[in-house]
């Protein structure tokens, strides 16, 4: 009886370890689930804080425009932060009106080239004279516009151009650049665009249209000017 006992008793245990064998396997298992879905977890949140960021990267918006004059009156009872503002911003006090948008005014546009003297119109041009030709250029050459403006009111910012050359009706050439950003002063500023050169050949020669356009970074529009040009043929 005793070892019939023992014999009942030894597959009882063997049971027990395969039970308490496939149970440890389930827990395992399980945890490996969990583990899995924390990190997918974590990966997802962490693809909704990226378009989160996004979002709010592309949402952005600047701060309200403030005038120079409330930006200088902000520190207006400390004189020596409000005189290196002045200093800063190129103005004084007498010249600030609390307008809020800036202006870009042009006063001239020039060509420089290595083959004529630089050659200077002011502006705005004539209502006769736009789209007159301006200068002439023999092919080849290498030249430059050269702008004097100033800036009123407040600060521009990413002020840029864009050149675009049309030759018998047929778009023939476009460049466009930043000048940066600047802020009021008394004094014009002069700025000369990238170097150029004119195309060469017996098609190349001719009378050019052109279109030449300011904008800043809120994309208003402070200069198109419509003029052209011709190019010789080199002797």
């Amino acid at each position: 009886m005793e070892s019939g006992k023992r014999s009942e008793a030894g597959p009882s245990v063997g049971v027990s370890e395969k039970q308490e064998r496939e149970q440890r396997e389930m827990n395992e298992k399980s945890l490996a689930v969990e583990v899995c879905d924390d990190h997918e977890k974590k990966e997802e949140e962490e693809d909704d804080d990226k378009e989160d960021g996004a979002e709010t990267l592309t949402g952005f918006v600047p701060g309200p425009l403030l005038s120079l004059k409330e930006q200088i009156e902000k520190d207006k009872d400390d004189d020596s932060l409000r005189r290196w503002k002045e200093k800063l911003l190129g103005c004084v006090e007498g010249d600030l009106n609390g307008q809020m948008e800036p202006e870009v005014k042009f006063h001239s546009m020039g060509i420089i080239s290595n083959d004529l003297e630089e050659v200077s119109h002011p502006l705005p041009l004539d209502s006769n004279r736009e789209g007159l030709v301006l200068f002439t250029l023999k092919e080849g050459s290498r030249y430059q516009l050269k702008l004097t403006f100033s800036v009123l009111h407040n600060i521009v910012s990413g002020l840029t151009y864009s050149n675009t050359v049309w030759k018998a009706g047929l778009k023939v050439d476009q460049n466009k650049g930043m000048l940066g950003t600047f802020a009021p002063q008394r004094e014009p500023y002069v700025h000369i665009l990238d170097e150029e050169t004119t195309p060469s050949g017996v098609l190349a020669r001719g009378i050019y249209s052109a279109n030449l356009k300011f904008e800043d970074d809120d994309r208003r529009c402070h200069m198109e000017l419509k003029y052209a040009f011709e190019i010789k043929k080199s002797i």
